[in-house]
């Protein structure tokens, strides 16, 4: 089950955080996804370490914890896409799927004349878009 989905800036600030569990795990999904962007960074400069190339950009699962497991998505633009799943044997086509339409949906939002770059996004066209595309992976949304 999907658990959280997060668009993170090319400066590490959050741009947008959608949990799709109870309120009382929102903190601790945010802790999750702010972990998270320290694995990203040393994926991206020590890429001889770390298994995938550089110009990948499905950085495959970040880490596991007891609970979840971690995947990261790297745009071109160095945006940082993070997904926090309760599966335990989710495979790396599916999540690279999600990861597709998740970056369209976000491609589609900041194209909006009205969003400006850098800020959060706000619009709840792409909040519902990414609550479909959660559920169109057989997940169905309950936050």
């Amino acid at each position: 089950m999907i658990v959280c989905v997060a668009v993170v800036g090319h400066q590490n600030n959050p741009l947008y955080i959608q949990s799709f569990t109870e309120a009382d795990d929102a903190l601790k999904l945010h802790h999750i996804v702010h972990c998270s962007l320290d694995v990203v960074d040393e994926r991206v400069n020590n890429p001889k370490k770390s298994g995938p190339t550089l110009n990948e950009t499905f950085l495959g699962m970040l880490y596991p914890t007891e609970n979840y497991k971690v995947y990261g998505y790297l745009t071109n633009t160095k945006v940082k896409f993070i997904l926090v799943t309760t599966d335990l044997d989710v495979r790396d086509a599916d999540v690279r799927n999600f990861f597709r339409k998740f970056h369209a949906a976000y491609v589609d939002a900041v194209s909006n004349p009205f969003h400006v770059p850098g800020k959060k996004i706000t619009s709840r066209v792409f909040a519902d878009r990414v609550s479909n595309i959660v559920q169109s992976f057989g997940f169905s949304p309950t936050g």
